[in-house]
């Protein structure tokens, strides 16, 4: 990824915090016929030997399993906010209309060893973090052991977990931080003003750098 210095953001809570919120990670691994992706859910943890993963699972016939044979090395890509940023919101426009469009995101790149983990309790416990994971912010939120447990069983036959030992970890904040305070000071009005949820996430980012 491409990264110039002033959009590198290396805070590891910062990092953590993005992937939390945004957990549905592109998972690219190389495979026999070349790159391949997968859109998975992910849980952060520690595992037994105090070592930062990520865990997920998926269907025991994607094809991505097989891609272990050929590297284990994996790239998992989670996308935080993004938003397009019009020329028309910058100050400068009326003094000089030397201003273009771009694009403002928040991404976080993880590189690691994948394992496929074929524990049952494993699995159950997976299956219960990334579910409390998403449910937790809500009234009555579901747990997986609300599910009948011979469905459940069934289900987890199907599917097979893995892990991901993270080795790297590298955001990227592009958030206006390459144009001038009175420039970000009117992008985050332009962002107010569009009043959308993915505008007002990435307003706030914006005033962060300000």
């Amino acid at each position: 990824m491409y990264l110039p210095k002033q959009f590198e953001e290396t805070s590891v809570p910062v990092l953590l915090s993005l992937i939390k919120a945004h957990p549905l990670a592109t998972v690219i691994t190389m495979s026999v016929s070349g790159l391949n992706a997968n859109h998975i859910p992910m849980v952060f943890a520690e595992n037994t030997r105090g070592q930062k993963v990520l865990r997920g699972h998926v269907a025991r016939a994607n094809p991505m399993l097989s891609d272990l044979a050929v590297s284990p090395q994996t790239l998992l890509v989670f996308q935080g906010a993004e938003h397009y940023i019009t020329p028309s919101w910058y100050a400068t426009k009326k003094e000089t209309e030397k201003v273009v469009p771009t694009w403002n995101y928040a991404v976080v790149h993880v590189k690691g060893q994948m394992q496929v983990v074929d524990d049952a309790a494993w699995l159950h416990q997976q299956l219960e973090d990334l579910t409390a994971q998403q449910e937790s912010r809500r009234d009555m939120p579901w747990s997986v052991n609300d599910a009948p447990a011979e469905f459940l069983n069934q289900i987890k036959q199907a599917i097979v977990g893995f892990e991901v030992q993270i080795e790297s970890m590298v955001g990227k904040w592009k958030v206006s931080q390459n144009q001038p305070p009175k420039n970000r000071v009117t992008v985050v009005e332009g962002l107010e003003g569009e009043g959308t949820d993915k505008a007002l996430q990435m307003r706030d980012l914006v005033k962060k750098s300000l």
